[in-house]
């Protein structure tokens, strides 16, 4: 890819990361260490790919009584931001409950709601190298149609798309085929292997990153520890290995993953290359609290 500016289209969120000290008990107090973030995993993401050094414009509706130090956030992390202002509306809010490697998310969506298509325009998508477009507003904002037509118009524009479907439990709600529908034509996805077993059907990981390496060119499936099963072209899935690391918070890890490949991929056009980068931002996410750089 000649061209180097992302756009990136999806949430914007206010995250409460709660990670207990110890078991929780019920009726009572526990102590836990909380921490007030600011996060969205697109969001996330394009502070990780402008940490990259990737030019970076980021589309995301947020409320009206933090947008102006949200964009000043954005801003101070390389990111140039195009905040659709919902005066009222509330901007997001998660609260996010981490044990272990696990974590429990209590979502209220707020603005991201009320983001629609027609905030990524024909002039943000010129010139652009790629458009990452989160699946949180393809499933709570776009649907079908208005998902298919912000991929028109960056086929239009000569833009690559690249999609992470992003939330098992709201796929789930708004139906897996519908999904793939809806972002039929991208150039790559990136996503779990719970979310491949949602999308697919198929519970082996490497079966399911075939599948999906028949409808898209290139795919990035994650497995944590484990590291990813990338597939380029419908070819045979190749492994990358994770670096062990002593992980606190998993929130971001896969938002940094998607930075370091897409930051990779724009300088090698190597999708194997692109995840050998990208596990090691994504193993530099999980060792602090929150989902952006420390």
């Amino acid at each position: 890819m000649s061209r180097d500016r992302v756009v990136i289209v999806g949430d914007l969120i206010n995250d409460i990361v709660v990670v207990p000290r110890e078991a929780i008990r019920a009726d009572t107090d526990t102590t836990a260490t909380i921490r007030n973030t600011s996060g969205g995993s697109a969001a996330n993401t394009a502070v990780w790919l402008a940490a990259q050094g990737a030019a970076v414009d980021f589309v995301a509706a947020v409320g009206g009584h933090d947008a102006a130090a949200h964009a000043a956030e954005l801003t101070a992390a390389g990111v140039t931001p195009h905040l659709q202002v919902e005066p009222g509306a509330t901007t997001g809010t998660i609260v996010i409950l981490v044990q272990g490697h696990d974590r429990s998310m209590l979502t209220d969506r707020g603005a991201n709601s009320l983001l629609r298509e027609a905030a990524v325009t024909a002039e943000l998508l010129a010139d652009a190298a790629l458009l990452h477009v989160s699946g949180y507003s393809v499933v709570d904002g776009f649907g079908v149609e208005g998902t298919r037509e912000v991929l028109a118009r960056a086929a239009d524009a000569r833009v690559r798309v690249s999609v992470n479907p992003g939330s098992i439990g709201f796929i789930s709600d708004f139906g897996a085929e519908r999904f793939m529908s809806a972002i039929e034509g991208a150039h790559a996805v990136f996503l779990s292997a719970e979310e491949a077993r949602l999308l697919t059907g198929i519970a082996d990981p490497a079966d399911a990153a075939r599948a999906l390496g028949a409808r898209f060119p290139v795919v990035a499936l994650t497995r944590g520890a484990q590291g990813v099963l990338v597939v380029a072209d419908g070819a045979e899935p190749v492994a990358v290995p994770a670096p062990a690391v002593d992980a606190v918070d998993p929130t971001g890890a896969g938002d940094a993953f998607i930075a370091g490949f897409i930051a990779s991929w724009l300088r090698t056009s190597d999708p194997v290359a692109a995840a050998s980068a990208a596990v090691h931002v994504a193993a530099q996410a999980v060792t602090a609290i929150g989902g952006r750089p420390a």
